[in-house]
């Protein structure tokens, strides 16, 4: 899962400086104030868990077999799907009922890092 997590991390923080960029370019005169908003929310989540995901590769590099750290990224992946994902597709066609699906990304945000947390802090026995 390490190296897994170690490379979606990088890339999420990739796309998320992509997803930016785009939204500031290439939206800018697209979107409404309120949907190029939701869009740049979506970034700013998505880019925060990006690293998030990069603080777990390096937690497992050094805790291979923490099922705490290896759900922590998980949940982390899970969520920045379920989170950002929907809100980037709501502010880009402002179909509303994505929102309702939002609030579990978060959920899984939050759950992640409790489980980094726990992860980082017990000592688990393999």
């Amino acid at each position: 899962m390490n190296r897994i997590f170690a490379l979606l991390g990088p890339i999420s923080a990739m796309l998320a400086v992509c997803a930016g960029a785009f939204g500031t370019h290439g939206l800018r005169h697209r979107l409404d104030d309120r949907l190029l908003g939701v869009f740049q929310t979506a970034v700013e989540y998505h880019f925060y868990h990006a690293i998030g995901l990069t603080l777990v590769a390096l937690a497992l590099a050094q805790r291979p077999t923490s099922r705490l750290l290896q759900w922590s990224g998980s949940m982390m992946f899970a969520g920045t799907l379920l989170f950002s994902g929907s809100l980037y597709i709501l502010a880009l066609t402002d179909t509303r009922w994505l929102g309702m699906i939002t609030p579990f990304g978060g959920l899984l945000f939050i759950t992640s890092w409790i489980l980094l947390a726990l992860g980082l802090y017990r000592q688990e026995q393999p």
